[in-house]
This record gives structure tokens, sequence and C-alpha cells, in this order.
């Protein structure tokens, strides 16, 4: 939301108050008060009917400062409100000297002068990180009534700013305005399925808003050297929080407002999905599967969509019986093909669901104000919304997902949950406009809990649309409704990075664009890109997503990919385990692994796949790529070729292949087997060694499905001698120096470098590097 015209002018209607200098200022047990007046105060009668402005600041832990100003602080509390978490036994140190007072809280500092002008000024290392100057805290009143507390904090030169949620704008929020308020929108639109108070930036630090409504943005867009966020409210609080990298930033930011779940191995394989309008019963489900084993295309999840159930009638939880007869039969023989199974669900309840009149009877449907029930008929006609801030209703819609759990369901797609009335009465008494943003909090953790309660911690795996601040601990997420173009694919990854910067560790697409039939060139695009997501799913509107429908050489790439990313998973599920522990995304934005390179810093075609995997998709029919590469000696994870940075390259590449480069002295595990995600990652394994440096030295640990250490291989490089050795790994073992040649016991030439065999007991493969590579 805008207030000024131009640099002198306030728009039509509105009335501004800045905060001008301190008046007063309290310290007291590691928090830091101060009392700003909103003008000149040069004798008594100016502290005569006029705001005063009230700004607590504190840390809530290490390295994080937090703001609360307030006009009127007499508002009663309405929730809902993030769930935060402070470090415990951390307290921030004040200090003050002269007119300085200070606020300490680890490497991030909040100085004040408080003899004069306003400024709070954030700073680390001795240097200033941002600043809130003299428009920087204040309120406006409109013309309509409305009263929006309001903060800026500058940019400086060449300050970039990221994430706001999952966002298909461009990467670089600069000069675009943002509001923070969930849309159905799709991916073509300035609207967004995940909206979150956080933005990121490239100069170590972050800022997370805690107000869950909405939240109106102006980067750089009203006054272009700051970032200015406004609430509807008479309170404003915000988070700055510092890191030395952005990595560190996230990690302070998830530990703030919580961690991600770590998905279970399975998830990471393939999903294939009836696609939602399209024709299917079991006799499709069952062509399919067997199509997908037929042309040894491993397949991990089928997805049954929304007519599983029948028309009008979502939700209510029940098998269309005139399309499968038999759905604890038909689970029953999926489940022994192998396959887990995932079905669609949304929160709200069609008028002409059975579940109608017993929701409204028991009083879990959302009211509004004169009592009745809330409906539409947009979606499902007569549609109503379950009331989730009702610990009643919560149970009763989780009891319906148990049926179906116990029928042989293993997870959910947790559809919807964006366009929420604030015409309505919630059961807690919540703030309509604040629950807007916050009821897909509620709605997927309602699922997520029933799913870890019946299957068991570490097994529960969301594939939901709508999200917050906090909803990373819910994964999986997706992007939602795109077209099939090689646009879309381009815009899903840009919302897949921003939502990446803003805190979601998992994130998939849909394989092949949602809306619209794919060319079998943008298909195969789209599923190396898919297959190199943390999460992969092929799932359409009205057209179907099985590779062979397209061409044979889709089924080729389908089954090659797929079968990549499950000798990959030693790798991939480290990078998970990363998210868990330190909130960093397995699909990371370059700036998040290169924030030394100005290069990286504007990218968006292409990102890292965990530490040490560079991906660029194609996003052109006939192959053409555009790609960064960083600086060092890169390998093509797929040709063994070197690949010099820094500079930017342009490739053509066929279907079979795309850049998949693998940094320069890194260690890739790579699994034994590939016919299936889940398997014992760390018996066979292959470390695939990367150009490592003389004098490099690296440790790699080979993750367990459960998500403990299996084993743990160190490298080492001394002169031409290249040493690995595990005291712990539990079988054969092997070395794959990619691209180089080497001697050594049990050494021979490979197709991509030299390979050297550890049978089991084996602690340690000691190569020499032979001719250019000594």
């Amino acid at each position: 939301m805008k207030f000024t015209d131009g640099y002198w002018l306030m728009r039509e209607g509105v009335r501004a108050s800045y905060a001008k200098e301190v008046v007063d200022t309290r310290t007291e047990d590691g928090r830091l008060t101060l009392f700003a007046s909103v003008r000149p105060v040069e004798h008594r009668g100016h502290t005569l009917n006029t705001p005063l402005l009230t700004v607590e600041c504190w840390s809530p832990a290490e390295g994080v400062i937090g703001v609360r100003t307030t006009h009127h602080a007499g508002a009663a509390a309405r929730g809902p409100d993030f769930p935060l978490h402070h470090q415990d036994g951390y307290e921030a140190r004040t200090t003050t000297d002269g007119s300085v007072v200070e606020l300490t809280a680890g490497p991030l500092v909040l100085r004040v002068d408080t003899a004069a002008p306003w400024r709070l000024e954030f700073l680390a290392g001795g240097r200033t990180l941002t600043a809130a100057g003299g428009r920087g805290t204040g309120f406006a009143t409109l013309a309509d009534g409305t009263h929006h507390m309001l903060a800026q904090l500058s940019l400086g030169v060449g300050d970039l700013v990221y994430g706001l949620g999952e966002r298909f704008t461009p990467l670089v929020r600069n000069g675009q305005s943002v509001d923070i308020w969930q849309a159905d929108g799709g991916t073509a639109s300035e609207q967004a399925y995940k909206n979150v108070p956080f933005h990121l930036t490239n100069r170590g630090y972050g800022v997370f808003v805690n107000h869950p409504g909405k939240v109106s943005y102006e980067v750089g867009s009203e006054a272009v050297g700051q970032v200015q966020f406004s609430v509807e409210d008479q309170s404003l609080e915000y988070f700055v929080i510092q890191g030395d990298t952005p990595k560190e930033v996230l990690d302070r930011y998830t530990a703030l407002t919580g961690r991600p779940a770590l998905p279970p191995a399975w998830s990471f394989g393939l999903w294939l999905s009836t696609s939602f309008t399209t024709d299917y019963d079991e006799e499709t489900v069952n062509r399919f599967v067997r199509g997908m084993a037929d042309r040894n295309v491993p397949l991990s999840v089928f997805h049954f969509d929304c007519f599983w159930m029948r028309e009008y009638q979502w939700c209510d939880f029940a098998w269309n019986p005139e399309v499968f007869p038999d759905p604890e039969g038909m689970l029953h023989r999926l489940g022994e093909r192998g396959l887990r199974v995932s079905v669609w669900i949304n929160p709200y309840i069609g008028q002409k669901s059975p579940l109608f009149d017993e929701a409204k009877r028991q009083g879990h449907l959302l009211r509004r104000p004169d009592g009745s029930v809330w409906q539409g008929d947009m979606w499902q006609a007569g549609m109503a919304l379950v009331d989730f801030t009702s610990p009643a209703a919560r149970a009763w819609y989780a009891g319906k997902l148990r049926t179906l759990l116990d029928q042989g369901v293993d997870c959910f797609k947790t559809d919807f949950g964006e366009r929420i009335p604030t015409d309505v009465v919630w059961h807690d008494a919540s703030d309509p406009e604040r629950m807007h943003n916050h009821y897909t909090q509620l709605y997927n953790r309602t699922v997520f809990e029933v799913l870890e309660q019946a299957r068991g911690a570490g097994e529960a795996v969301l594939f939901a649309r709508s999200a917050t601040a906090g909803g990373q601990r819910f994964p999986v997420h997706w992007g939602g409704d795109c077209e099939s173009t090689f646009e879309a694919m381009a815009e899903s990854l840009r919302g897949g990075l921003s939502l990446g910067m803003s805190g979601f560790g998992f994130w998939s697409h849909d394989i092949g664009g949602f809306e619209g039939t794919p060319t079998p060139a943008l298909f195969k695009r789209w599923v190396q890109f898919g297959l190199l997501s943390s999460h992969s799913r092929l799932h359409g509107s009205h057209s179907y997503r099985v590779p062979w429908v397209y061409d044979e050489e889709a089924v080729a790439v389908t089954r090659d990919f797929t079968r990549l990313k499950h000798r990959l998973m030693p790798y991939l599920f480290r990078a998970a385990r990363q998210a868990r522990e330190r909130g960093v995304p397995v699909m990371r934005a370059m700036l998040l692994e290169f924030p030394d390179d100005p290069a990286c810093h504007t990218l968006d075609r292409q990102y890292m796949l965990g530490d040490d995997l560079l991906v660029a998709p194609v996003f052109s029919a006939d192959g053409t790529v555009d790609y960064y590469v960083p600086a060092g000696e890169w390998t093509h994870v797929l040709t063994g070729e070197r690949v010099r940075g820094p500079g930017w390259r342009r490739d053509r590449f066929g279907f079979d292949s795309l850049p998949l480069l693998a940094r320069p002295g890194s260690v890739v595990p790579f699994g034994a087997r590939d016919a299936h995600p889940v398997y014992d990652w760390a018996d066979g394994v292959t470390l695939r060694v990367h150009a490592l440096a003389d004098g490099a030295e690296t440790v790699t640990e080979v993750p367990a499905p459960d998500g403990s250490v299996a084993a743990t291989f160190r490298t080492r490089r001394s002169g031409a001698t290249v040493t690995v050795r595990s005291d712990d790994a539990p079988g054969d073992w092997r070395v794959l120096l990619v691209g180089t040649d080497a001697d050594g016991d049990r050494a021979e030439r490979a197709g991509l470098g030299t390979l050297a065999a550890a049978p089991a007991g084996t602690r340690e493969i000691t190569l020499r590097l032979a001719g250019r590579h000594a």
C-alpha cells in the first residue's frame, strides 16, 4: 500500500505521523523501550494533543532483534498468532554510552542515538545492515477511517530483496508491490497461494513481519531506497534476522518459525496422477500402473485426484461406488505392487455431501455473524468451510481421514485453503482478517498430525498448495495451477526458488503443466526438471501425463531420469536432512550457495540441488540453454565433461541430457540401485569425486532412509594421492574419480573416470593420480 504522492506529498485522504525523536527510554532485562514523539518537542506544550509511539525492542535468539511499534495499546488481543520459538535461556544485552543506547543480540546490534533525529540502526561486524530513518516508524490514517501501522527499512546500493512466499513474478522483489494475502490465482499472476511475510536480502539479513493477516509491501516501489511494510492495525511487530550468509539467515528464521519436517524417503520417488477432469476408473488406474511397469519406469506413488469422490459432494470422503466399487481391494492390490496411494482432499463440504448436514448439526462449519452457515457456489455448489479453530471440528475432520487411512490410503493432497471469507465469525473468535491467511495452517496441520498419528513419525507427507509462515513444518508443497508452456515452466521455477528463500525446504510442481496439454518437447524437458526437484509428480487437468501418450522418447526420458533420481537418493536425502536441521531448501537459488558471486544474485533459470549439483532446466524446444557456471572446474554428471567457470555458456542438449554439473571438489554419493527410492543407500554406494584440489579434505555422510547416518566417508588429496576412508561402511563401496586417470589396488578405467571397488570390510582406498591429473 502506498501512502505518499511522490517525495513531498501524501496521497489524497492520507494523514501520516512518523517518529521524530526519542523522548524517553527504558532498559530492563535485556529489553529496550523507546517512547517516540511524532513532532519535535521544543517545550511542554508540544507534549499535548499529539500521539506518542511506544517502540519495544528485544531479542528472542542470538542474531535476531524484534521491534514492536504501538500507537494505541488498548485493543483487545485477537488471534491467530504465529507460534514462535525462542532460544532457551537467551537474553540480549543493553548498554548505554551517553545518548547512545544499544541492544546486542550476538552479532546483531540495534543502535539508537536518543539525542539525534529518529533512527533505528541495525549493525553487524561494525557495518550497517539496514535502518529505520525519518519515515521508518509510524502510522497513517486514510479517508475511510482505517488505521495503518508502517515501517520502512533502508536498502543500500546493490541490496536485493527475495522471498515473501511462493511468487511467480521476477525473483528479485525490488520494484514490486506485494500484498501478503492468500489467493487462488495460478502461477501466471502476481497473486500467490503461499504468502509469507519474510524477505531475505543479499546483504546479510532478512526481516520477518509477525502479522498473520494482510501485510502490504512496497519493495523499493514507493520510496525507491526503502522496503516498506504496513498492516491495518494499532501495532506492528517485525524481526531483523542477521546471518553471515543467506543460509545462516534461513537457519535463524526457521529456528524462530519452525523447521521443515523430514518427508518419508518413498515420497522422493515418482508420483503419477489420474489428472483432474479426465475419465478414470480402476481399469484406467491399473492400465497406467501396468504401463509404467511394462516400460520399466519406476513408480512410487499413485495419486487419485478429485473425482475419486462423487461430483458435487466434495468432500464426503467416500469413494464413488460407480467408478471404484471395491476401494479396499483396489488399494490392497496397489499396495501389493509396492505403491503408496495419495488422494485429493479440500477443507470444504459441498451442500450435496451427506456430511454437510452432519457438520452443520454438530457446529463444525464456519458461520456468518447472523449465525447462519457461510456458503458459496464457487468451486462446489453450496459449499461450506470446516471451522478448524474448533477442536471438535478438527477431530471430526481427522476422523474422516482416519477411515481412508484404514482403507489403505497413505497420504493426502491438501488442495485449496486460499479463498477464505472475512465476513464470518470463527469458533474461537479469531479476527477474520488475520485468519484469512492463517486458515491453511490449521488445515494442513490437522491433516499432517493425523498422518503422524496413524503412520508414525517420519511417515507423514502432504502435497499442499496453500501455506504461510511456519507452513514449512508440514511438507511437501507444490506450485499450483500452471499452463503447459515453457514460460509457465520457468515461472514455476521462480516460484519454487522464492518459496525456498522463504524458509520452505521441499517443493514440487505439475510435470508437463496443469492447464493444457504439453508438446512432446515440453513434456520431456519438464520431466527432466521435475525429476531433479525435491519431489516429482506427473499431473494435469484435462489430459493424462503418462509418458507414452507423448512419444517413446518421453518414456525413455522419464525412465532414465527417475532411475537417476533413485541413485541420487543418498545425496538428496542428505540435503533433506539439511532442510530439517537448518532450514536450507533442497532446491536452492544460486545466491544461497554463492553469495559472494554477484552474478548469482539474480539467476532464476537455474538452481543448486543440494550443496553440490547445479541444474539448469532447458526452456526451449530446440534444446538451447543459457546458463552461468560459477568459478572452478565443474563436471557434467552425465558425460564427465569438464566445464570451467566463472562465465556464461550457451549449449544445446538432446532430450537425454541437460546442464547437470557437479561442484569442484565435491564428493557425491550415488546409490547402487535405481528401481526404487528406498533401499540401503550405504550398501554398494559409489563416491563420485570431482576435481578435488590438492590439500582438500571432505566428509561425506551417507544417510539411512530413517534419517540417521548409515556411513561416513573421509576423502582427502595430498599431492597426487587421493585417499578415501570409512570405518563404518556396512558393505561394499566404491570410489569413482570422475574424468581422472589413476592407479591403485582394484582400480580400473570406467566410462566417466577411474573406478576402485572396496569389498565389505575394507576401510580405505588409496589412488594415485596419473598423467596430467597428478
